[in-house]
């Protein structure tokens, strides 16, 4: 090591005296300049001996991250001979359960939402269910979308006796400060803390039961999914939960229960599915009757007969009412073999159908499709039927679809001829009944 030294030192003396060896370049007198360095590259410092530590070692990723899981998740068993058995408490035995969801269906018109407010009124007073049991007093709470608090459902829970102090209806919900209509798909956690402050809640009606799906009303995981919350705050309210919709047209002859329209989730979640619906009397007068079309939790046949009636409960306020009738024997399809139709040839057409669907007001094109299908009538006989009743199409806005309603001004039917031409005029751009011309509006005709 200290030869090596000297060796060095040697060379450097006399590369001093100019003697270096002829091989051996000698060096510039002075170095050139070193270059700019750029201002983008001043940005990134050269890192001292001492930061080089501070610099992470580059870690591995994991292609599959590790799952935390919590040393107490896992599946709840529990063991039958840890249970008691319990029977169903029932508001009305048979007809109404607390805690469970109940379906009340049945073609516009025949006077469901009317049925809901008898049932609530006798809960409100302790009265007296049409078999003559009587019921436990209670508070009810409504929700409509389609009917007036104020101007509908209370007239008609007054014209049924009730006592108003005991109803109670939900008007909106207030989200971030600010009042904003309910929505029964994602205000129920609001609303079951509103039930338990006013307590005493008997019944929960929900009225169009629809309301409560945000997904696809057809599909049955989202109907499932979407209805399990309302089921679970039924339980825990200790209330009846009764949800009013409407039939599917176009299955007369098939089980009641199976006509609901949408998913069948709808039946297959409730418990108990009761049908309303106006048939021919033996008399051959029209008769309504309230049938269970099923229940997993008692008797699924018998019924009750009713009528539409009207009162004034209050001066000058007019409501329709329930006037109940005799019971009646037999299961669901055996007593509705005479549907809800005004005569039996028009429930069985595809224009009896759509009727039916517009009857309650305007649908979007897309859900009376829906609907059909579910019915098993295709877009081709819903497009003809529509011409055939003279359907009013509307299209809402430039992005917006197709509103179908009745016509204004029914068109009137050839009597006594087997052959009916009807006529109706479309812009030729409807998507609706897409047509061959390009230009001005047109007419159509068709023979049936």
């Amino acid at each position: 090591m200290t030869h090596d030294i000297e060796r060095i030192q040697a060379l450097g003396a006399l590369a001093d005296q100019h003697v270096l060896p002829r091989h051996m370049p000698k060096p510039p007198a002075q170095l050139p300049a070193a270059p700019e360095v750029p201002e983008y590259a001043q940005t990134f410092a050269p890192l001292e001996p001492s930061e080089w530590e501070a610099v992470p070692t580059p870690q591995a990723t994991p292609t599959t991250p590790a799952v935390q899981r919590n040393a107490n998740d896992g599946v709840v068993l529990r063991c039958g001979a840890d249970m008691e058995s319990v029977p169903v408490v029932w508001l009305w035995k048979y007809w109404l359960a607390i805690g469970k969801l109940h379906i009340l269906a049945g073609a516009p018109g025949q006077g469901k939402t009317t049925i809901a407010m008898a049932a609530a009124a006798t809960v409100t007073i302790g009265g007296k269910w049409p078999d003559g049991s009587r019921c436990e007093a209670g508070n009810v709470l409504i929700w409509s979308g389609e009917d007036d608090p104020a101007d509908t459902l209370l007239p008609r829970l007054l014209a049924a006796g009730a006592d108003k102090s005991r109803c109670y209806f939900i008007e909106a919900t207030r989200r971030d400060g600010d009042v904003v209509p309910f929505d029964p798909a994602r205000d129920l956690p609001q609303l079951q803390a509103a039930i338990e402050q006013i307590g005493g809640i008997k019944l929960l009606i929900v009225d169009p039961v629809v309301s409560a799906v945000t997904g696809d009303s057809h599909k049955n995981t989202e109907v499932r999914r979407a209805l399990q919350p309302l089921v679970d705050m039924g339980a825990a309210c200790g209330c009846a939960v009764l949800g009013i919709t409407h039939f599917a047209k176009g299955g007369q002859g098939t089980d009641p229960a199976q006509r609901v329209v949408g998913s069948v989730a709808f039946t297959a979640v409730a418990r108990v599915v009761l049908v309303a619906a106006k048939v021919k009397g033996k008399d051959g007068e029209d008769a309504r009757i309230l049938a269970r079309g099923k229940s997993n939790i008692g008797p699924d046949d018998g019924g009750f007969e009713y009528h539409l009636e009207q009162a004034e409960p209050i001066p000058g306020i007019q409501a329709s009412r329930i006037a109940w009738g005799k019971a009646v024997e037999g299961s669901a399809r055996e007593l509705l073999t005479d549907p809800e139709d005004q005569t039996a040839n028009e429930a069985m057409n595809v224009a009896g159908f759509l009727r039916g669907l517009l009857s309650d007001g305007p649908l979007s094109a897309k859900a009376i499709y829906k609907d059909a299908d579910g019915a098993g009538y295709s877009r081709d006989q819903i497009k003809r039927a529509s011409l055939k009743l003279g359907i009013e199409k509307t299209k809402e806005g430039m992005g917006g679809g197709w509103l179908w309603r009745l016509p204004s001004h029914p068109q009137r039917e050839h009597e006594g001829s087997e052959e009916r031409t009807f006529r109706n005029t479309l812009p030729s751009h409807s998507s609706a009944l897409p047509s061959a011309n390009s230009g001005g509006d047109e007419w159509m005709e068709i023979t049936v």
